[in-house]
């Protein structure tokens, strides 16, 4: 016996919007930013609105890695909130790490931007949400972040 074979399938795009950066400084560890949520949508085989509360919590280590931890909601089309909590990391060359703290645009392909979402909600429509692994791809932009999620199958 063998085991299963992993496998991923797209299910939806997170586009969360973001507002101004909070630095709360250099900690030891790397430098703490945190960044608002504050809407969005949610497109695919879900879809809704990114509610305008949560942020993204970083870390941006001296090497320029980033540890990210956003915490944040969405409500589907038909009333449902489903939380997010999603950790990942961004890296690339510093160079244009540092074009995107500017603000300044930069290719997606260019910089590795992978996360883990982790979904709950008490509507029964969308427990499946929590009873699977979900990765995810995304891309920063000045005012937003585009997340595209795919369920491990």
């Amino acid at each position: 016996m063998t085991t299963p074979t992993l496998e991923t399938k797209y299910v939806f795009t997170i586009t969360a919007e973001i507002g101004d950066v909070i630095t709360a400084g250099e900690t030891g560890i790397g430098v703490r930013r945190i960044i608002p949520i504050i809407g969005g949508e949610v497109k695919g085989a879900i879809s809704g609105k990114v509610l305008p509360f949560g942020a993204d919590f970083q870390t941006i280590r001296p090497n320029e890695l980033i540890d990210l931890e956003a915490k944040y909601a969405f409500e589907t089309e038909d009333g449902a909130v489903v939380y997010v909590e999603n950790k990942g990391m961004r890296f690339g060359p510093v160079e244009l790490l540092q074009k995107l703290k500017r603000g300044e645009p930069v290719d997606p392909k260019l910089i590795y931007f992978r996360t883990v979402p982790r979904f709950e909600t008490g509507h029964e429509k969308y427990r499946w949400l929590m009873e699977h692994i979900f990765v995810a791809s995304a891309a920063r932009h000045a005012d937003r972040v585009v997340i595209d999620v795919h369920q491990v199958v």
